[in-house]
């Protein structure tokens, strides 16, 4: 550690009042150790960082808040990346030359695409991975029963959604 901070006395200190701030600020434990810890590495790998400080709590709580902020700043446009991920109607299926059918395709995609991930995820390992429910548990370590659930909701959703298009792509064949 570089010479010139008693990290322990700062930490001592101000630890208690700067975790309170944090903890206000994030609502979130986890999140607040983080930043606490990562702020007192932060002063203890620059033995100089409060040298020329006239009031160590208030430079240590405009540090401790700018980390938060960061923090907020990183997920809020991780939630944003992870929205527009969501909301985009990503098909796995290939293009059909038939317009009804892909027609269908395209809102079989969509119709997937909102349901919950956890859905999602067994009905995709049901239908097109051909897996059991027992197979499906021990790969997203839940029961068997749950996966049955989450299938039959998931298929309960799909239908509703689809119901519609299907009766009306039926009533116009030949």
């Amino acid at each position: 550690m570089p010479r010139g901070l008693d990290i322990k006395r700062v930490y001592d200190e101000h630890a208690q009042s700067i975790y309170a701030f944090l903890l206000n600020l994030t609502r979130n434990e986890p999140d607040t150790h983080d930043l606490i810890q990562e702020l007192f590495i932060k002063l203890a790998r620059d033995g100089q960082a409060l040298a020329n400080v006239k009031n160590e709590r208030h430079f240590l709580i405009r540090l401790a808040h700018n980390a938060a902020i960061d923090l907020m700043r990183r997920r809020a446009t991780r939630d944003r990346t992870r929205e527009q991920f969501a909301a985009e109607n990503i098909s796995q299926f290939a293009a059909a030359t038939d317009p009804d059918e892909q027609l269908f395709r395209e809102e079989l995609a969509g119709a997937l695409g909102e349901l919950p991930p956890d859905q999602r995820a067994v009905v995709h390992l049901k239908l097109w991975q051909g897996l059991t429910f027992e197979e499906i548990a021990a790969i997203l370590e839940i029961s068997p029963n749950t996966a049955a659930s989450r299938y039959r909701y998931g298929l309960d959703k799909l239908r509703d959604r689809l119901r519609l298009l299907y009766d009306e792509l039926k009533s116009t064949e030949p």
